[in-house]
């Protein structure tokens, strides 16, 4: 199987993560950034939860009861037009924005689409500073849009599957190629706000626990990650999708790192190599352009995010919209609102 290039941080990649974004999640992983804010003080509150499990009990993978994450059902020729959102990361007041700039939600932020379709891509917690409200709010305009005749649904990230992990196994040794390691650890070190892990509430657990992978729809295969790690997890998407459930269902600690460690893996799709990887992964789970968030636009570019000189000519391209990449058979969502970006909000299909 082909796993594209670059699909991990590289050492000698030639880019740099901003202050405080690169994952972090191994001991004895490089330290891109040694200028990087300490990590988050751990919170007050004890985070393990060995009596609630990542996965209800009684949840069958295959029953999609939830309509942010119900499976796509046939729409008549009419069906509203489709949008897609990026990387979130708590910024809640750049979501309802951008959200009401594109005519999603009304000045109070309530659903004003009708039968529009709306797809967030993953990563609503950590960084920014209110992911539970974001959270509430995919929740409530999932009610409404439903209401409405439209849909809005949405997609695990790996910051979902760090947060359940980080909330029900704490401290708890994981198995780490890089050494002893911790969900929890790992969540402070990648932006973990204390607040989000307070107000966190066992529906917001279900709701997340039970969050698809990826889907396609109108011939888009929509996921969070840029990698082809989907495909060890099953040959299509329903497979792949009830695999990953069944990971989280389980609740084995190790288990649940090594699929949180493959999913922060990214840049399959760029440079040498990529278009090769986007079609694999499009050939096996269906559609003719994968949309993805997850990594940067800047850094996809290769570009560093920092400050420049209104003058230099180093300074990264100013994000103002999805880039279009891999011989066209790629979109990136992922505007870098975590680093002076913009929070991506597009209609799909895009003019490449």
């Amino acid at each position: 199987m082909t796993q594209g290039a670059g699909q991990g941080y590289e050492p000698d990649s030639g880019y740099r993560p901003a202050p405080g974004y690169g994952y972090q999640y191994e001991t004895g992983a490089p330290a891109y950034d040694t200028t990087a804010p300490a990590p988050v003080p751990a919170p007050a509150y004890e985070p393990t939860r060995p009596d609630t499990p990542l996965v209800p009990p009684d949840y069958t993978p295959t029953a999609r009861d939830l309509p942010v994450i119900s499976a796509d059902a046939e729409q008549p020729a009419g069906r509203g037009p489709l949008y897609v959102v990026g990387d979130v990361h708590g910024y809640l007041d750049e979501l309802l924005a951008a959200l009401h700039e594109t005519g999603l939600v009304d000045e109070e932020g309530h659903w004003s689409a009708g039968s529009a379709r709306l797809w967030f891509l993953g990563d609503f917690t950590d960084r920014g500073p209110d992911g539970i409200g974001v959270i509430e709010l995919v929740m409530q305009l999932s009610a409404e849009a439903a209401a409405a005749g439209g849909y809005c649904r949405a997609l695990m990230g790996n910051h979902e599957l760090l947060l359940l992990g980080a909330h029900r196994f704490g401290d708890t040794p994981v198995n780490s190629t890089g050494g002893t390691a911790s969900f929890l650890a790992a969540w402070r070190l990648n932006g973990g706000q204390p607040s989000d892990m307070e107000r966190l509430e066992d529906r917001h657990l279900t709701w997340i626990s039970r969050l698809d992978a990826a889907h396609v729809t109108d011939g888009h295969l929509l996921l969070h990650s840029d990698t082809t790690a989907y495909l060890e997890y099953g040959s299509s998407v329903e497979e792949m999708n009830d695999a990953v459930t069944g990971v989280l269902q389980r609740g084995d600690a190790d288990e649940c790192w090594d699929l949180f460690r493959k999913f922060t893996k990214r840049f399959a799709f760029r440079g040498d190599g990529g278009a090769e990887a986007a079609r694999e992964l499009l050939g096996q789970y269906g559609g003719s352009r994968v949309v993805h968030g997850h990594s940067p636009i800047p850094y996809l570019l290769g570009e560093v995010g920092g400050d420049y000189p209104a003058d230099s000519e180093e300074r990264p391209t100013t994000v103002n919209g999805p880039m279009v990449y891999a011989d066209n058979l790629a979109v990136a969502m992922d505007g870098g609102v975590t680093m002076d970006g913009r929070l991506l909000v597009a209609q799909l299909p895009l003019v490449s």
